[in-house]
């Protein structure tokens, strides 16, 4: 299940756009599970390591997977920044922060 304290507190950040708010929360909804599932495959390995030759290494399904939720993750991510970007708001909101920092990360 995603992690509905984390979710409350990036919805919280749009509490001034009820209407931004609603047409966002599937997205948040997503990056919370997608964060939540992140965080589960961070505790797997990622390679496997031929016990009679270690030159011969296999990538773990389980990092297979974390490449592909990251890359979910990272288009929630954008597509969040574009929808803040394009918001009409005087200050910047801490989520559309946030996500800009994380966007730039991402680049």
């Amino acid at each position: 299940m995603a992690d509905s304290t984390r979710e409350a507190q990036l919805l919280a950040m749009l509490d001034d756009a009820p209407d931004i708010q609603e047409v966002l929360r599937p997205t948040i909804e997503e990056m919370t599970f997608i964060e939540a599932r992140l965080d589960e495959l961070r505790k797997l390995p990622f390679i496997r390591v031929n016990p009679n030759d270690p030159t011969r290494q296999k990538v773990t399904p389980a990092a297979r997977q974390y490449k592909e939720l990251l890359q979910q993750y990272n288009n929630c991510v954008k597509m969040l920044t574009v929808a803040l970007q394009r918001m009409p708001h005087g200050d910047s909101s801490p989520l559309a922060e946030f996500l800009e920092r994380a966007h730039e990360l991402l680049k």
